[in-house]
């Protein structure tokens, strides 16, 4: 049996590899909870990252804060959201997907009342700012329970679809609430931001309701700080943590930053505080949207072609796109600061390519994580049940890892462009510190995933004891495990046989 599910929503036992179970039901079962675990998620996004909406609606005439210190306010619950990442990672083994997901939700009731009350206080000390803004980290580690819990209920052919599918459902909340802030300032004006809070109220409580009635627990997950440790000792997984600091921490880096670097070039060209509020609030928005709806397509490809492959594509597209946002910056410092109209739509347009690619980016870094452990689980030497068992827990641990490293990009990014505007007054250097940062990802990226063993150092591995050899074996399979059917490598495969 697939599945044997009791009344108080506790699933004993789960083998999403059973095709026939998962064909008689058991996919029904992981769309229930691939909904819910994707609305939850969502709301925890928005919350996470309702401060970047919330500087727009605090003018410095007002609130005395300058863009640097913005720019520091948004990358608070940025680390905070990527330190939680860890411990909420392994809470869904220990707690249940379900009971976690509700009593994650509900936390965020927190930092929702704490920004509603404090944002009517103009008056409010910036160090208080910066406590109410790390409590939105709460909805930062929303992301990490949650795959993880996805990971365990789809099988491998289907992970990467379904993974992408549910950080992309996550990450979209970014751009609603953007959007929703747009909406707010563009029909009733700047003094109206504890509305957008109290959406959010009604918001959270759904998502606690929902999980409550619809998630299940998998009595048979195990993702604990045992399965954690085993994975960072596979070097691999570093790999993957440092591209997901150049897909992920871009994607939520520039989501934060975006709409201040748009405010302030609109106030160099002229208009009012009220106005390039408006102006970036319109815009800001449209470039996280369009990465969290690629995001689920990052993880589709990468199921066709391999999640290596499409990761390399991507972070060359991400050098092109950088450049391109570098030198409009560039441009627009050549005319004292103010950019004409068609440095805005050049810089615009590269910000939106960089927000498309890092979300395409986001699911087929995603996507080697199981890759990598299902392929190391082939030189395991017990039964193919424990294989699965062991890769599905392997890698449903090192995801959130992988989420909490990749969010810390999303800080330095931040900082990065706070430092930039506070010793330049403008982002260019910002923007080519970025443009550098991808091309070690890109080359990362061929070094460990995509370049082949040599028949070499093959021969040589021969030679020594059985461990370096079951280790050279499993780095073959692991890089035939991220290319499509009917392309592997005859030699690769005829090495590993030997």
């Amino acid at each position: 049996m697939l599945s044997t599910l009791t009344r108080n929503h506790n699933i004993e036992q789960w083998d999403a590899e059973d095709v026939a179970a998962w064909e008689a039901g058991g996919k029904d079962v992981a769309k229930r909870n691939l909904i819910w675990s994707v609305f939850a998620e969502h709301v925890g996004f928005s919350v996470w990252s309702i401060w970047s909406v919330m500087v727009l609606f605090m003018p410095t005439d007002t609130f005395g804060i300058d863009p640097a210190g913005k720019f520091f306010l948004v990358a608070v619950p940025t680390l905070v959201g990527a330190i939680l990442r860890i411990p909420y990672t392994v809470a869904t083994a220990r707690f249940g997907g379900r009971n976690w997901t509700i009593f994650s939700a509900v936390l965020l009731l927190i930092p929702t009342l704490l920004t509603l009350y404090f944002i009517n206080q103009p008056g409010t000390s910036y160090t208080t700012f910066l406590v109410v803004a790390a409590f939105a980290g709460f909805g930062g580690g929303n992301f990490a329970s949650s795959m993880t819990n996805i990971n365990a209920f789809y099988p491998q052919r289907l992970k990467g679809w379904a993974l992408g599918l549910n950080a992309g459902g996550g990450n979209i909340g970014v751009p609603v609430i953007q959007l929703l802030g747009l909406l707010v300032i563009a029909t009733l004006g700047n003094g109206y931001a504890s509305l957008i809070c109290a959406i959010y109220l009604v918001l959270v409580a759904l998502a606690g309701v929902g999980a409550a009635l619809n998630m299940d627990n998998l009595k048979n997950q195990r993702a604990d700080l045992s399965y954690m440790i085993t994975a960072l000792k596979v070097p691999q997984s570093w790999a993957i943590a440092f591209l997901y600091i150049g897909t992920f921490g871009s994607f939520i880096g520039y989501s934060f930053a975006f709409g201040q670097v748009l405010q302030i070039s609109f106030k160099a060209g002229g208009d009012t505080a009220a106005q390039a509020a408006l102006h970036a609030a319109q815009i800001a928005f449209v470039g996280p949207l369009l990465g969290s709806l690629a995001r689920p397509y990052g993880g589709k490809w990468a199921d066709k072609i391999g999640g290596s492959r499409v990761t390399m594509y991507v972070f060359g597209a991400m050098i092109a796109a950088a450049v391109i946002v570098a030198a409009a910056s560039t441009v627009g410092d050549g005319n004292g600061g103010v950019p004409s109209g068609a440095v805005m739509v050049t810089l615009v347009g590269g910000f939106i390519a960089l927000f498309v690619l890092s979300g395409i980016g986001n699911g087929s870094v995603t996507k080697i994580i199981p890759s990598v452990f299902d392929a190391k689980s082939k030189s395991l030497d017990v039964s193919p049940a424990s294989r699965a068992s062991w890769s599905q827990n392997t890698s449903g641990a090192l995801i959130g890892f992988v989420g909490a490293i990749g969010a810390l990009g999303g800080v330095g990014i931040n900082l990065v462009l706070r430092s930039s505007y506070a010793s330049t007054a403008s982002a260019t250097t910002a923007f080519w510190v970025f443009m550098a940062f991808y091309v070690v990802c890109a080359v990362v990226t061929w070094a460990v995933f995509l370049r082949r063993p040599s028949m070499r150092s093959m021969s040589a591995a021969a030679g020594l004891d059985s461990e370096v050899v079951v280790e050279a074996e499993a780095l073959i399979l692991e890089a035939e495990a991220t290319e499509p059917v009917g392309t592997k490598s005859t030699s690769a495969s005829s090495s590993a046989r030997a």
